[in-house]
């Protein structure tokens, strides 16, 4: 498969697109195609130098993306092959292929495109961390958004 690897540290010009090993499938993974990624300062932070990925993770940038899942692990038993999904993920969503921890994995919202829901993880958890999370939203509470 092909996937942007960060060559050095230092500005986009570093990012080139390279030939790489696929992605093995764990147990509760899935195996995502890639369809769109985001950008996040993150993924800028990772291509600067300044940071590194979880050990064990994806050394390619990327923590978001929409695809359509290849294949499952064997402990997977909510996707199936052909899902339209979204991910948050540690990393390689800048590459054609992602196993990704089946929990990580969200349904595609009704009338979202596979592109625009690239997008889409990263601010829903988010939102729901602060909301619900931190501050405790409950039932019969109101929340403002503005």
């Amino acid at each position: 498969m092909k996937a942007v690897v960060i060559t050095t540290p230092g500005g986009p010009e570093v990012l080139k697109l390279q030939q790489v090993e696929d992605p093995i499938l764990k147990d509760d993974d899935v195996l995502i195609r890639v369809a769109a990624t985001s950008i996040n300062r993150t993924d800028t932070l990772q291509r600067q130098g300044k940071y590194l990925p979880p050990k064990g993770e994806s050394e390619y940038p990327g923590l978001e993306c929409s695809g359509t899942i290849e294949a499952v692990g064997r402990n997977v038993s909510r996707w199936k092959v052909g899902d339209e999904v979204c991910a948050l993920i540690s990393g390689g969503g800048y590459a054609e292929k992602v196993a990704v921890p089946a929990s990580q994995v969200l349904p595609i919202p009704s009338g979202v495109s596979l592109k625009d829901a690239a997008s889409f993880p990263e601010v829903a958890c988010t939102v729901w961390s602060t909301i619900f999370m931190t501050s405790r939203l409950s039932s019969g509470e109101t929340v403002l958004v503005k």
